[in-house]
Parts: structure tokens; C-alpha cells; sequence
């Protein structure tokens, strides 16, 4: 029996294969953040038992997320190749690896090596979206692939919470502080492992099954979507897809840092305590529960009026606004307004993150995973070229400089071209039966 892309989102749905792919990768992808940023609201903790200096620390925050440039190029191409349901139990299974080690660190090189490999975990964000983009039609997809991604995020913002929380049961169980931040690692890297296993079991590739599969016993799938060895050379010569990493570094890259330094920063310029400081952060990263899937739902709405070209013109104000909320927040010297302002420019920051995955399918439909790595790996380009800016600037002066910097980015993203619009509006189409051709048809953005 085959089976189409869906054309809505049913939450309540647990047995179809895109909602099962939907559920799956939104929550794997939550447990990844997750992971990623565990050790984030430890920081203070952890910077008084190694002696960490600033610059250390955003060594630490660059390292954090520069390997995950070269992650998420990697695994955008191998979900071309094998399929996004092998991709994922592959990372999540090699990820599990040093998020549990990174306990037997005891000085800064081997910490900063560790937190390093941690990095490979982002490349989750790459896999979700192209998960998604392969199992919704084209009037639902950005709204899809905005929820997944931005409850995904919400892990960063619950790890604010959380991982003090842990860290304090562990301290009152009567271990050392230094014992309880590495104990408390072990949580989520077994969470990584389980979900590699859930991952492994109840999902599918695409709507008609996996791609290695039907490679190999469908003649029609084999001629439709071959074994695609140029599809990241494909992706490098569009502009598009260069233009829209740098939209992602100055959306999703904020994000990142923030993410890394929003604990540390409320305790130095505020001097609130890390218990209060973790929920001031969460609240940046709690935005996910509805922010991005706002950005993705604006911009499929959007698109039934004014096309693609409505999703560029949102995306460009998002990015404005989201500039100028950074700007205001670097200069707040209050606690109420610093948070108000922090609340205000995450909400846009997190907008400008859907509506960037809203356009990404329709860019180069015969290379999505490729697309997919380039943009998301711009994203952590980003949050490297920001968090460089805390070595030799004060968080405050570099905060504005990285508002500036987005206000340019966001004029830059008006230059998004899509001059065959009915062909670009039709995503990447894997397996894809007689059925789904009619509903593409049906549903142009």
C-alpha cells in the first residue's frame, strides 16, 4: 500500500508514518539539545573547580558548537545517501559517548576536548528537518518543520532548569559539587541511547518506507531518486543556500549563544544565583514551545497570498526586529528589563528560525539533505563568530555588536530570488506514488 505526504499535522495521531516520523524526531531531537547544552547552566560550577578564565570559557562555548558546523555538512549529505532513520541511531549513538565521559575530565584542554566532541550532537537539527520535510506536503511543511525543530529547542531551555535541579539532588545525596555536575552527564547521555532505540524501531524514512530498501527492490524509486553522489556540490553553487546560512547564523546562531551564555551572564552582570540565574535562562530557551512553530505557521499563511517571496519578506522583518531586541537587551542594566528584553528579541530569534526552515525545502529539491546541512551548519558558523566576540569584548559591547551585525544580515536576506516559483514550491519527493503527485498538485504554496 503506499502512502502519501501528510497535508495537516494531527497531534494526536501516533500511528501514521509521518506522524510517528513527527513525534519521534521532535522529541529525539529535544533529548539532543538537551545533551548538547547540559552542561551550559554548570558552567559557574564547573568554572571554580577547573579555574577557567573568560577567554577559557568562550573557548569552551566556540568549541561547543564548532564541530557541529562539520556534523551537520557530514550528516545533511548522508541523509541523502542512507536515509534520515539510520543517520539518527548512528549520532545518537556515537553522541551518547562523550556526554557520559565528559565526567572524567579534570583540567581545561581536556574539557574543552570533550565538550568539542559533545558538538556532534547538533547535527540532530539536520536529520528532524529533513525528516519532516520528506513526510509533509507543501501547504504544511513549514508549519512541520518549525514545530519539530522548535520543540526540539525547548531542550535548551528545560536543561536551564533541570540539569541544577539534578545537580543539586545529586549534592544532596552527599557527593562533592565536583562529583555531582559529572554524575549528573550520565542522565542525558542515556537518554541519547534509548532514544537511538526508539528511533531505530518506529520510524521510517519516508511514507513508503526506507530509502536503502527501496533503492534497491524499486525500479521506479531507483530512477526517480538515484544514489545522488553530486548533491552537496549541487547545493554549494546556489546562492540560496549561502544566503540563507547566514539568515540561520544570525537566528539560530543567537540562539546557540545565548543558550551557552545566558546562565553565566545573569550571574556576573546580575548576580543572581545559579538556581535563579538557570530559570532566567530557561525562559530564553522555554520560548521554543511556540516560537519557531509560530515562524513556520506565519510563513506557510503568508505563502498562500504572496508566495515564496511573502516567506522572504517575513523572514527579513523578523530578523530586523530581532537585531534591534538584541541591541535594546545588551544595554539594560535592570534585572526586570533585562528579562523583558531577553523575552522580546527570543521571540523573533526563534520566528526567524522558521520561517529560514520554511524556505529551505523548496530551494533544491533533488539535494534537501544537502541544503539542509549547509543552512544548519551556518547556524553554528554563527554562534562561533559570536561567542569569538567574548574574548576580547565584554558580554554587553558584544551583544550589541552581534544586534548590529543581525540588522545587516536581515537586508541582506531580501536578496533571496525564486524566479520559477510553482516548480520551487514543490520540496524534495522520495518514493513518491501516484497519490502524493495529485495532493503536490492540490497544495501549491
Amino acid at each position: 500500500m503506499q502512502i502519501s505526504k501528510a497535508t495537516k499535522i494531527e497531534l494526536l495521531n501516533f500511528k501514521s508514518v509521518p506522524m510517528k516520523a513527527f513525534h519521534a524526531s521532535w522529541l529525539t531531537f529535544f533529548i539532543c539539545f538537551f545533551a548538547w547544552f547540559g552542561l551550559a547552566p554548570l558552567m559557574p560550577e564547573i568554572k571554580k573547580e577547573l579555574n577557567l578564565t573568560k577567554t577559557q570559557i568562550a573557548n569552551i562555548s566556540m568549541a561547543a558548537v564548532s564541530m557541529t558546523v562539520f556534523a551537520r555538512l557530514l550528516i545533511g549529505w548522508l541523509c541523502d545517501k542512507i536515509g534520515p532513520r539510520l543517520c539518527y541511531v548512528i549520532l545518537l549513538s556515537a553522541g551518547a559517548l562523550p556526554v557520559i565521559m565528559i565526567g572524567l575530565v579534570n583540567s581545561y584542554e581536556s574539557f574543552l576536548i570533550g565538550r568539542l566532541f559533545i558538538g556532534l550532537i547538533g547535527a540532530s537539527f539536520v536529520i528532524t528537518q529533513y525528516h519532516t520535510s520528506v513526510m509533509f506536503a507543501p501547504n504544511i511543511v513549514g508549519t512541520a518543520n518549525a514545530t519539530t525543530a522548535g520543540w526540539g529547542n525547548l531542550g535548551g531551555g528545560v536543561t536551564q532548569m533541570a540539569m541544577p535541579a539534578i545537580f543539586a539532588g545529586i549534592v544532596s545525596l552527599g557527593f562533592t559539587a565536583s562529583e555531582a555536575w559529572r554524575i549528573a552527564m550520565i542522565f542525558p547521555g542515556l537518554a541519547l541511547l534509548l532514544m537511538a532505540y526508539v528511533y531505530f524501531k518506529y520510524t521510517q524514512d519516508t511514507p513508503e518506507g526506507n530509502v536503502l530498501e527501496l533503492r534497491k527492490k524499486n525500479p521506479e524509486f531507483r530512477a526517480k531518486n538515484p544514489d545522488i553522489k553530486g548533491s552537496f556540490w549541487m547545493a554549494c553553487k546556489d546562492y540560496r543556500v549561502w544566503i540563507l546560512g547566514l539568515v540561520y547564523g544570525a537566528c539560530f546562531g543567537i540562539e546557540l549563544t545565548i543558550d551557552g551564555i545566558a546562565a553565566i551572564y545573569f550571574t556576573e552582570e546580575f548576580n543572581t544565583p545559579l538556581m535563579i540565574a538557570g530559570i532566567i535562562a530557561a525562559s530564553f530557551g522555554m520560548m521554543n514551545l511556540f516560537a519557531r512553530a509560530l515562524g513556520g505557521i506565519y510563513s506557510d499563511k503568508v505563502s498562500q497570498k504572496f508566495g515564496l517571496r511573502g516567506r522572504v519578506v517575513l523572514l527579513g522583518a523578523f530578523l530586523l526586529l530581532e537585531g534591534i531586541g538584541i541591541m535594546l537587551f545588551s544595554e539594560m542594566t535592570l534585572l526586570p528589563l533585562a528579562i523583558l528584553t531577553m523575552i522580546l528579541f527570543a521571540l523573533f530569534v526563534k520566528m526567524s528560525n522558521g520561517v529560514t526552515y520554511s524556505i529551505v525545502p523548496f530551494v533544491n529539491k533533488k539535494a534537501l539533505g544537502s541544503v539542509a546541512g549547509i543552512v544548519g551548519a551556518g547556524g553554528n558558523i554563527g554562534a562561533v563568530l559570536a561567542n569569538s566576540l567574548f574574548t576580547v569584548h565584554s558580554y554587553r559591547f558584544g551583544l550589541f555588536i552581534i544586534g548590529a551585525v543581525v540588522c545587516g544580515i536581515s537586508v541582506l536576506s531580501l536578496f533571496l530570488k525564486f524566479p520559477n516559483e510553482e516548480s520551487a514550491a514543490i520540496p524534495v519527493t522520495i518514493g513518491e506514488s501516484k497519490e502524493a503527485e495529485k495532493v503536490r498538485q492540490l497544495t501549491k504554496v
